[in-house]
């Protein structure tokens, strides 16, 4: 099975030894994302609502470097610190 890494600018750099995202065959899978602005890889302001809005931001930007959308999305894992925060993403 052909093995694709994919990175983007336009999202934070991995951080870790991982990718942005790697495409196995048909399957993107998309790893790392926190609540960081890539362009000063800082967390943002606002919280857990202002950190899930840019992770949806990052996320979305390594879709397009992907030639995807999240129509083309069928799973997601959300890590929380803690548990009350998830009214808040």
């Amino acid at each position: 099975m052909k093995r694709v890494v994919i990175s983007t600018a336009k999202a934070p750099a991995a951080i870790g030894p991982y990718s942005q995202a790697v495409k196995a065959g048909n399957t993107l899978y998309i790893s790392g994302q926190i609540g960081l602005d890539p362009t000063t890889m800082q967390i943002v302001n606002g919280g857990v609502t202002g950190q899930a809005r840019q992770v949806l931001k990052n996320f979305g930007e390594v879709l397009k470097a992907a030639n995807c959308t999240f129509d083309n999305v069928v799973k997601t894992t959300v890590l929380l610190k803690r548990s009350s925060s998830s009214c808040c993403v």
